[in-house]
């Protein structure tokens, strides 16, 4: 028989907040985190993109700086994020053997590895960290997470560039499914606005290069759209089963009520113009969530906001919905957020919750000339989801031809 899963915790850390609740408000009020990069490093390598979406609350002002020296920046989100959501959830006394982590990165350390490359090359080998390897390794998130938290059931890395916090969420689905955890901490992180990262992006004409105006330089859906803004940060879910739940007197967000993880075996980089591994990611989360297309009030895209991404994934839902596409609130939250790449399932994952537990979907900043090739129904303005019972999917799609969905549904006890 087939568990009920719930979520009893969230936390968040990006350009638009340190907190869930900040990125929330300020994703409502329509805030672009997107700003000019002030670092050196912009200028000395004649970089073509200069800006992103930075975090704005920095790591070392909420860590102890013994905790955050020994982590790399894609650690120290993924840590800052978990605590939150731990604590939203009242902190659940667990057996540490019934506690896991699924968390997710699409880079891992880069910040690291080439500070240590750096130093080898100018100051020699005696002088590189011997911490750096673990600090780099992309396990190194879900690691320190099962330290910090006492999590023995297991600590899982999905690495499926940005499908993967989407893809941790499944997996932690599946565990907790499998009987495997009563508790789970899943999610995904992002450190990577790094001089190496921002040029390679730019290079393959992946990243928007409007300079003079960062805060609306990502537009998805729109007709002017020219690629994405990097974004950073990290978002975590405590998950665990209704039964778990319920017998600790737990507040309870939503259901995660279905997911499916496919792939499209059609190219390095470029999603299928046809959506056709995206489109049965879909439709395998609804059928494990034992509901229909029909019943889908909120769709939380992966648009990404680059000339081939958009279509993709608009060919993907009218296969899924047909028509009534047209008429399902949707939102595109990389264009007040950035991309967070590995992270950015996990916050939009956030927003998804939220959205239905507010009956709200939130907007999509910088549409003012809609692609008619695209006609979904989004709007700069929040839209109103209704009072009746809320069923809404998460979409996440990275290089490497990944597709991965989360549905997500009210909780009515």
């Amino acid at each position: 028989m087939s568990k009920s899963i719930v979520v009893t915790g969230i936390g968040a850390t990006s350009a638009l907040g340190g907190t869930a609740p900040e990125n929330w408000q300020n994703l409502l009020a329509g805030v672009s985190g997107a700003r000019t990069l002030t670092h050196d490093w912009v200028a000395k390598y004649d970089l073509p993109v200069t800006f992103a979406a930075e975090a704005v609350v920095r790591p070392e002002d909420v860590l102890p700086r013994p905790v955050a020296k020994r982590l790399d920046p894609s650690s120290q989100f993924a840590l800052i994020a978990a605590m939150e959501a731990w604590a939203d959830a009242g902190e659940p006394e667990v057996d540490p053997d019934r506690l896991g982590v699924d968390f997710a990165t699409g880079i891992g350390g880069v910040w690291t590895l080439l500070d240590a490359w750096d130093t080898l090359r100018e100051k020699g080998a005696r002088r590189v960290m011997p911490m750096s390897v673990p600090m780099l390794m992309p396990n190194s998130a879900a690691g320190n997470l099962s330290l910090h938290f006492g999590a023995r059931a297991f600590a899982r890395t999905v690495a499926s560039a940005c499908a993967s916090s989407v893809e941790s969420i499944a997996s932690a689905y599946d565990h907790l499914q499998q009987g495997l955890a009563d508790v789970v901490i899943a999610g995904g992180t992002e450190s990577a606005i790094h001089p190496i990262t921002v040029a390679s992006f730019a290079s393959m004409h992946a990243l928007s290069r409007r300079n003079d105006s960062p805060e609306t330089a990502s537009r998805p859906f729109s007709a002017d759209r020219d690629g994405f803004v990097m974004g950073e940060g990290a978002a975590a879910l405590v998950l665990e089963t209704e039964e778990h739940a319920i017998a600790r007197g737990a507040k309870i967000y939503a259901r995660l009520v279905g997911t499916a993880v496919t792939a499209d075996a059609h190219h390095i980089t470029a999603n299928d113009p046809e959506g056709t591994g995206a489109a049965r990611a879909m439709r395998q989360a609804l059928a494990q969530a034992g509901r229909d297309a029909s019943e889908v009030t909120h769709i939380n895209a992966h648009a990404t906001s680059t000339p081939v991404g958009d279509p993709a994934e608009y060919a993907a839902l009218k296969s899924v919905f047909g028509d009534r596409v047209h008429e399902i609130p949707t939102s595109a939250t990389k264009a007040s957020t950035g991309h967070l790449l590995g992270g950015t399932g996990a916050i939009e994952s956030v927003f998804t919750i939220l959205a239905i537990r507010d009956r709200v979907a939130p907007p999509t900043i910088n549409l003012v000339d809609q692609d008619p090739a695209i006609p979904v129904k989004a709007s700069s303005q929040p839209q109103q989801l209704g009072d009746g019972a809320q069923l809404a999917i998460c979409n996440s799609f990275g290089f490497g031809g990944h597709n991965a969905v989360a549905a997500f549904a009210s909780y009515d006890g």
